[in-house]
């Protein structure tokens, strides 16, 4: 008798013994395999718990995938600060800006799993699937998302003379000047961009996209009647209205901006299901252990709930709010298929 069947033997009889009824052997073996990997996964269990308990012992890097100084370079910075003190180590903003940002997040995605490298990330990294044939990396499964912090509304802004003085009354002259009115963005593929074709679509007009190299040389194109109509963010745009240089139709969220408390959101202007704002978030490599992942989001929640946070937050233009680390997995999903759907309806490449 081998090693292997006095073992099943043994196991046999005291389970025979014990219940009093004679037991087939594949159930036996069916019950030891439950045993061994019910053991293995408190084994890795615990492993997990011990390494969160631990961590982090040396600085962490949280990669931002755009420009020093830019809205989202910023905000990294605001929560960097804080989570350093949450996590008693230096957290430290490593900017790898360039392609919409998928050159840093092509850095993140291959990084080593053990919660020392962080992602900060925009709306763009849901656009990116739609825009480009190829990524060097998946975005939904070379991550797990940690929180959502905020977003930050565009506005559908027009120029002062366009007679229109709502959003209804703006469908209303494209409906009647099909493809005569024009809108600007900062480039194809933008927020700004992907935002007017958003609007096209769900209202079944035709105002015509007109991308330029900067949201500077855009904005002065519609202040001086160039363009009709453009989607830039608050920010860039609120002293041009205070000023009078262009007029602000509507919010792109769904939720109004302390920063402009009278301007409506599109659903409230009467365009359902609208939603198009720029949002920030912070996700992981793939892989990373999951009460890493808890201990983060719980530092996070914490950090964008501090009232000096949140008002410098706002001061930016930006809602803050954060998630579970599963609902902003599920909303990333959903954001891909969203904007690939609006990217593929308007017929807009960079590749």
């Amino acid at each position: 008798m081998t090693r292997h069947s006095i073992l099943v033997s043994k196991v046999y009889w005291h389970m025979d013994l014990t219940y009093g009824v004679q037991m087939d052997r594949t159930v036996v073996w069916d019950r030891v395999a439950c045993l061994i990997f019910a053991c293995a996964a408190c084994a890795i269990f615990a492993t997990g718990a011990a390494a969160a308990d631990n961590y982090p012992t040396r600085p962490v890097r949280l990669i931002v995938p755009f420009a020093a100084g830019g809205n989202a370079d910023i905000q990294a910075r605001i929560i960097g600060q804080k989570l350093t003190e949450a996590l008693g180590e230096q957290v430290v903003i490593d900017n790898r800006a360039g392609a919409n940002g998928i050159i840093g997040s092509d850095v993140a995605a291959k990084a080593t799993p053990d919660g020392y490298t962080l992602l900060f990330v925009a709306s763009g990294h849901a656009i990116n699937p739609g825009l480009h044939r190829k990524l060097p990396f998946d975005p939904v499964k070379s991550f797990v998302a940690v929180s959502r912090v905020g977003s930050t509304p565009l506005i559908q802004a027009v120029n002062p003379k366009l007679p229109a003085r709502s959003v209804k009354e703006l469908v209303s002259l494209a409906r009647s000047k099909p493809g005569q009115l024009s809108f600007a963005s900062q480039g194809n593929g933008s927020p700004g961009h992907l935002a007017g074709a958003l609007f096209n679509m769900i209202n079944k007009i035709e105002i015509t996209h007109i991308p330029y190299k900067s949201t500077a040389q855009a904005l002065n194109e519609l202040a001086s009647g160039q363009v009709q109509v453009m989607y830039p963010s608050l920010t860039s745009s609120l002293a041009h209205i205070k000023a009078g240089r262009l007029r602000g139709l509507a919010i792109t969220t769904r939720e109004r901006s302390p920063l402009a408390p009278d301007l409506p959101t599109m659903i409230e202007a009467g365009v359902p299901d609208y939603e198009a704002g720029i949002w920030n978030g912070i996700l992981a490599p793939a892989g990373t252990p999951k009460a890493i992942v808890q201990k983060l989001n719980g530092d996070i929640v914490k950090i964008i709930a501090n009232p000096e946070v949140a008002q410098r937050m706002r001061g930016l233009g930006a809602n803050p709010g954060t998630s579970t680390p599963e609902a902003f997995g599920a909303f990333i999903a959903a954001e891909i298929r969203k904007w690939s759907r609006i990217i593929e309806a308007s017929g807009a490449r960079v590749d």
